[in-house]
């Protein structure tokens, strides 16, 4: 049988490679996603290392780009302009699409000299609520003049969309919010036995960003109550965490493991997931919590209340409130039925708004949009 469909030929472009992270987890099953579908893909990402692994080891094409940094230095992200710019033009794709700040920035700049059309995930903006005035008013000018080269903005949420819209960032038409999607994972969750010992398990970066300082002195608060936790996660700020859990005493109750591999696995075997954030676009992480019917206990911040509802899928603490996150840790942990409870609506609420399928059709139809003019028919029997 013989049939016409549309192909596209899309680029990703991305920053880093040496760690995994919500952005570039989000890239991997989106890139894979669309490339299953029939179109032709590549990913572009700044040096190499475990995401660029990854990526092969799905089937993806992936092209290492050393200069594509995180760290700003004008000179070298010149040369990594013309460069993109060169591997782009070889490439000839039908359009962009940009993930990251810096990758957004140098990959917009190349798109637009080749004429080619453009698509920016933002992925939290770096103006958004908990980050300084100053900060927000650099960043603010930058995304005003970034958008002017941009054929079309995702955002990750409603709440980033419309901080976007407020700071004039682009006009409503030319911004999409389209919330993060999982794929299903075929695992058989751990029998949560209400006697037990209820395990909790925070899954983030150890950056400013993530609140664990928070975390940490509330569990020392409620220490008289059995629970244990583990964080997963590496960065600059895991050193400082385990010297002060250490100095607390805590160590036979607070497990450290580091970057992981197998998060999906972990969060099949805890009771409780929490989420301390100052800032935050729409975590990907509470996504596969929910996936794995666990109740969330998480910073009100960002994007995050479009996921979790709270007194029904989980519990929504103000940033940074230390009797908030007390109240909610205490309510969870002593009440094993709230848990399955709040656990059960969250496995409902992803499978209904959540799904990587959900999430694959909203972008298409964004690419969709962009280039009406430039889908090329292929024929397939």
């Amino acid at each position: 049988m013989i049939f016409i469909m549309s192909f596209f030929n899309i680029v990703y472009v991305i920053t880093r490679s040496d760690v995994i992270g919500g952005a570039s987890a989000h890239l991997l099953d989106l890139a894979e996603g669309v490339q299953d579908k029939g179109h032709k893909i590549t990913i572009i990402i700044g040096g190499s290392g475990l995401v660029a692994n990854i990526a092969r080891s799905r089937g993806l094409d992936c092209i290492c780009l050393p200069g594509l940094v995180r760290e700003i230095s004008l000179a070298k992200d010149l040369k990594c302009v013309v460069k993109l710019k060169s591997v782009i033009r070889t490439l000839e794709p039908d359009l962009v699409h940009l993930h990251s700040a810096k990758a957004g920035m140098v990959g917009r700049i190349s798109a637009k000299l080749l004429g080619i059309p453009t698509v920016y995930t933002a992925h939290g903006w770096p103006f958004t609520e908990g980050v300084s005035g100053r900060k927000q008013t650099f960043y603010k000018t930058i995304e005003k003049v970034m958008a002017r080269i941009t054929s079309h903005i995702i955002t990750v949420s409603d709440f980033d969309k419309k901080i976007a819209i407020e700071a004039r960032v682009a006009k409503p038409e030319n911004i999409t919010a389209v919330h993060n999607g999982v794929s299903e994972f075929k695992i058989v969750n751990a029998i949560r036995k209400k006697n037990r010992v209820p395990k909790l398990i925070m899954v983030a970066r150890f950056e400013d960003q993530k609140d664990h300082q928070l975390v940490i002195r509330e569990l020392n608060n409620i220490r008289d109550q059995e629970w244990t936790i583990e964080f997963v996660g590496d960065g600059p700020n895991l050193d400082w965490a385990k010297e002060t859990v250490s100095a607390l005493g805590l160590d036979s109750r607070i497990t450290f493991c580091g970057a992981c591999n197998d998060v999906p696995q972990r969060l099949s075997q805890a009771d409780i997931f929490v989420l301390a954030s100052r800032w935050e676009g729409f975590p990907l992480v509470i996504l596969e919590a929910m996936r794995a019917r666990l109740p969330v206990i998480a910073s009100d911040v960002g994007g995050v209340r479009e996921s979790v509802e709270h007194g029904i899928t989980g519990l929504l603490v103000p940033r940074s409130s230390e009797t908030g996150m007390a109240a909610a840790l205490e309510r969870l942990i002593s009440d094993p039925d709230l848990r399955t409870s709040m656990g059960q609506s969250g496995r409902a609420s992803f499978e209904a708004n959540f799904t990587l399928e959900t999430m694959l059709n909203k972008t298409l139809k964004v690419y969709e949009q962009t280039f009406k003019l430039k889908a090329r028919p292929r024929v397939l029997g």
